[in-house]
């Protein structure tokens, strides 16, 4: 393997060989100086929990008293048609949205509990990966996996560098990937880079929003195999936002359904679905079913729109 030599004021083009990564898992964060354990072990089994979660903007009201739990090690899948609260909910669940009304808990702990400073520490534990990747344009492949550790962490350059390339290697990526531009990049390479710049701080827990969308078949089950491959490497908790259930099939160990709140009485919960890949797919359910199958629903329930 080879090694990118990197500096902010020079050229990334210059390779030279690697060391191996650094053994510590402790960083320290150069903006509140507290140790950050990014692979801590934790005896709780649910990593992160949702009681009571209401979330509108403006009038419109996305969830309503949702709740659920995270376990942890755990690959929990979100499906549900578009619109119903999905991406929201992994946005709350990451400290990203702030619930209208109700609780979120990380490791049995309420996050409004936490300090400012508590709170940035423990998002460090945090890895997402956007739907779109939202690579910085203005910096190249290096640059983007490096942000988060030179921001966050006093790890020397070549320590970073070292970091760089193995998440590089991770997700099947060439060391002179690091000195391209994210315009240059493929859809499949920019959604592995996201990876990988979601990797690069050791997370416990990773995000997925729609990490198949838009790519074609075989490039989604290249991504499939490193969302099995980092839980089974770094035994990381995973959340994924779906639409496509060949993703669900080869990566869930737990499914939850949402649906839209437009279609549901007041009484009604707003998950459907509760249970494995498997009993998904032989759901009696026709609000599962059809989704599952891709079919459209009956009319009563299509005349209704979903949530925004």
């Amino acid at each position: 393997m080879f090694g990118l030599k990197f500096s902010r004021t020079r050229n990334t083009s210059d390779f030279l060989a690697a060391q191996p990564p650094p053994s510590s898992r402790v960083l320290r964060s150069s903006r509140t100086t507290l140790p950050i354990e990014i692979t801590a072990g934790r005896d709780r089994s649910v990593a992160m929990e949702l009681n009571g979660v209401h979330r509108s903007f403006g009038n419109q009201t996305v969830l309503r008293d949702l709740s659920l739990e995270v376990r942890r090690g755990e690959t929990l899948v979100l499906i549900g048609e578009s619109g119903c609260g999905k991406s929201v909910t992994t946005k709350l669940l990451a400290g990203l949205l702030e619930p209208s009304s109700g609780e979120i808990q990380w490791d049995g702990r309420p996050v409004s509990a936490r300090s400012p400073i508590e709170k940035r520490r423990d998002r460090l534990r945090l890895g997402y990966l956007f739907q779109g990747a939202a690579l910085f344009d203005s910096m190249n492949v290096y640059e983007n996996i490096a942000f988060g550790l030179r921001e966050n962490t006093t790890l020397t350059e070549t320590q970073i560098r070292e970091i760089v390339l193995e998440r590089l290697r991770e997700v099947g990526l060439a060391p002179n990937v690091g000195n391209k531009s994210p315009s240059d990049l493929s859809g499949g390479m920019k959604k592995r880079v996201g990876l990988a710049r979601a990797l690069a701080m050791s997370p416990d827990i990773v995000f997925y929003d729609e990490p198949t969308t838009g790519l074609d078949p075989i490039m989604s089950g290249v991504i499939d195999h490193l969302i099995v491959q980092t839980q089974q490497r770094r035994q990381v908790t995973s959340v994924v936002v779906t639409h496509d259930m060949t993703t669900v099939r080869r990566v869930a160990d737990r499914v939850i359904m949402l649906y839209p709140l437009a279609k549901l009485g007041n009484d009604e919960s707003q998950i459907v679905f509760m249970g494995t890949s498997d009993e998904i797919f032989h759901s009696t359910d026709p609000r599962v079913s059809s989704f599952v199958r891709g079919e459209l629903e009956t009319p009563e329930r299509s005349d209704n729109e979903g949530c925004a």
